[in-house]
């Protein structure tokens, strides 16, 4: 007989909550499209589960989430490492895997280990989180209050469940290597494919923008991030009618710092746009963390449609070979073995 696990959340940590694919056509209302800030690392976390990749998981930042298990239960872990530990074997669960735990285990995110890259850790259940739906999706609208849990961040006392019976037959797996299933197009410092924005004035900003190594700052959430560096130069009227943006939209307001925005981000904006981030490389956006380097490159219109099918791609053949190997499973159990 299978049973649905239940996680009980000791701590919170630094930011925790629900976060699925999002919900895109409601921005003429306001709602922000929100989802993972790295779905790249969501759809891992899913993927080994056998989920489907935008199925709702838990999205943590930083570290400091600590969760006791009250029946075994079978996790999937992705995006960044942030040093997940099961606390009663010192067992450490690195991304881009399944993992078996007992009823009693505590897992806690201890924080990146040193040389670890990346913010957001992902953690999914079987069959996805059981939270309300509202306006087509399950994440978090820390803005607006809904979604999720109570429309806020996880908090000690709260307790999370599967959509699905915990697959008893079920044994762990990992999703290619380490290097496969981490964030695509890796690089040192990070690099992040950009397309002209909509504004010709815009276009000394940009030249100046693909010019520098540029910091993270402080001021980075959900919303987006300010980049750190040389002041760019004007684009146009400061004071503009308010237009639509996008997630990946590159602002420039008056102090001259560019800010990237990231899914939780207004779907209106009054500032000139440098830029737009392509959406393959939104993972990379969203594992950017505080003092982190980045750098932007000019790319075309059908170097960004390629790159996005070439991730979609990827993930479909690793979503096959998940779902041949549990069909192995299945018949080894079957079996009798």
């Amino acid at each position: 007989m299978t049973e649905r696990a239940v996680l009980e959340v000791l701590d919170g940590g630094m930011l925790t909550t629900v976060q699925d694919g999002g919900r895109p056509g409601w921005g003429h209302l306001g709602v922000p499209l929100g989802g993972a800030c790295d779905p790249w690392g969501l759809a891992v976390a899913n993927l080994v589960l056998g989920n489907p990749p935008t199925a709702p998981a838990l999205e943590t930042t930083a570290g400091g989430l600590v969760l006791r298990l009250h029946s075994p239960a079978l996790l999937g872990i992705g995006g960044a490492d942030l040093g997940a530990v099961v606390r009663s074997n010192s067992r450490r669960l690195a991304p881009g895997a399944s993992y078996r735990l007992a009823k009693g285990d505590e897992l806690v995110f201890e924080g990146p280990p040193a040389g670890a890259r990346g913010v957001r850790a992902y953690l999914a259940l079987p069959g996805g989180l059981d939270v309300p739906i509202v306006l087509g999706s399950a994440s978090t609208c820390l803005a607006g209050g809904f979604g999720g849990v109570d429309g806020r961040p996880l908090r000690g006392g709260d307790v999370i469940s599967p959509l699905a019976d915990d697959p008893a037959a079920g044994v762990e797996h990992r999703l290619g290597t380490a290097q496969e299933t981490a964030t695509p197009e890796p690089a040192e410092p990070p690099v992040v494919r950009i397309l002209p924005g909509p504004d010709d004035r815009a276009a000394a900003a940009r030249t100046a923008l693909l010019a520098q190594t540029w910091r993270v700052g402080a001021e980075a959430d959900r919303m987006g991030i300010r980049l750190d560096g040389p002041t760019l130069p004007s684009a146009g009227p400061r004071d503009l009618p308010s237009h639509g943006v996008t997630w990946g939209t590159i602002q420039l307001p008056s102090d001259g710092r560019p800010i990237v925005l990231l899914a939780d981000a207004q779907p209106t904006g009054g500032y000139p746009v440098v830029a737009v981030a392509i959406s393959a490389d939104r993972p990379i956006l969203g594992q950017l963390r505080p003092g982190e380097a980045v750098r932007f490159v000019e790319t075309t219109a059908d170097t960004a449609r390629g790159a996005l099918l070439a991730a979609d791609a990827r993930l479909g053949n690793a979503g096959d070979a998940m779902a041949d190997a549990a069909r192995w499973d299945a018949l080894w159990h079957e079996a009798g073995a």
